[in-house]
């Protein structure tokens, strides 16, 4: 059992399922809300305290009615919320998502008032007995200064960092990182069409880090630091329910994977096989219950 603590935001997630989507200027009917805790950093967070991990959470909460569900759910994996900084004003960062029956695919308004974790926070943390740090690729500055105080104050501990969003400056990040997490939306904002494109121009920028992106229904890639390249197929399941938290529940997979010792080419399966069972059922509850004890594809 590692311990792991994930920088990053929490989300009140509002759900609609839809049959199909709306056109624009057009009135349907949701067949099934849900309200939910979101949030990249915590959904990985959750999955891996569900492979068995003791995990923590560092980012802010309001003091408002919105916070209430998010705290309920977090104490209900077991996530520790002691490094947060608390506010009495502000609102949770909310996700208005519209999910497609047809596709299972997610169309997302977030809407947030409310400031992101500040580098005076992360440096009240106490690092020891942390086993792997990660972070969200946001608030770049600050999240910055935090990569190189974890790396001066505790250079054992291994970083990971999702690039989810082609966020201005986010490059900064890269020199920083063990691990990169890229995503394909990332890839193809940068204008790269192919997953090979994307790592080797990431690996110029980041020689010091392994290098892992997902790609849809193509599976995964990867570009160790060593320079092996790697691919994992897609594990789609019977029936597309709910893709939304599949990336988040891919990168708990591949960390899950590495402190279990996997070999690169195992993780990467290992994390295709958990987001393919994710994208086959709704939420993330139970989602690791049949991969705790078995890194590999179903």
């Amino acid at each position: 059992m590692a311990r792991i603590l994930g920088i990053g935001i929490a989300t009140l997630d509002i759900i609609n399922s839809v049959e199909g989507y709306p056109a624009e200027d057009s009135e349907v009917r949701a067949t099934h809300q849900r309200i939910c805790r979101g949030g990249n950093a915590t959904n990985t967070l959750v999955v891996l305290s569900q492979l068995g991990h003791r995990c923590a959470w560092a980012g802010v909460l309001a003091d408002e009615p919105n916070a209430r569900p998010i705290l309920d759910d977090l104490a209900r994996y077991s996530i520790d919320i002691q490094a947060c900084r608390h506010l009495p004003h502000g609102r949770m960062p909310t996700s208005y998502i519209l999910l497609n029956q047809r596709t299972g695919s997610r169309s997302i308004v977030h809407y947030r008032d409310l400031p992101e974790y500040r580098f005076a926070d992360f440096c009240n943390i106490g690092l020891s007995g942390i086993d792997w740090l990660h972070f969200e690729g946001r608030n770049i500055d600050d999240t910055c200064r935090m990569l190189r105080h974890a790396h001066s104050h505790a250079p054992g501990i291994t970083r990971s960092i999702e690039i989810e969003k082609p966020r201005p400056g986010i490059e900064q990040l890269f020199c920083h990182a063990d691990l990169l997490l890229l995503s394909c939306h990332y890839a193809q904002s940068m204008g790269f069409t192919q997953p090979h494109e994307l790592l080797q121009h990431v690996r110029r920028q980041a020689p010091q880090a392994d290098l892992i992106c997902a790609w849809g229904d193509t599976g995964a890639y990867g570009l160790t630091r060593t320079g092996d390249s790697l691919h994992s197929p897609a594990y789609p399941p019977p029936l597309l329910i709910d893709t939304l938290g599949a990336g988040d529940t891919f990168n708990a997979g591949i960390i899950h994977a590495r402190l279990s010792g996997q070999h690169w080419a195992e993780a990467l399966r290992f994390g295709c096989g958990i987001a393919g069972k994710k994208c086959g059922i709704m939420g993330l509850d139970r989602v690791a219950s049949p991969f705790s004890n078995n890194p590999s594809p179903p």
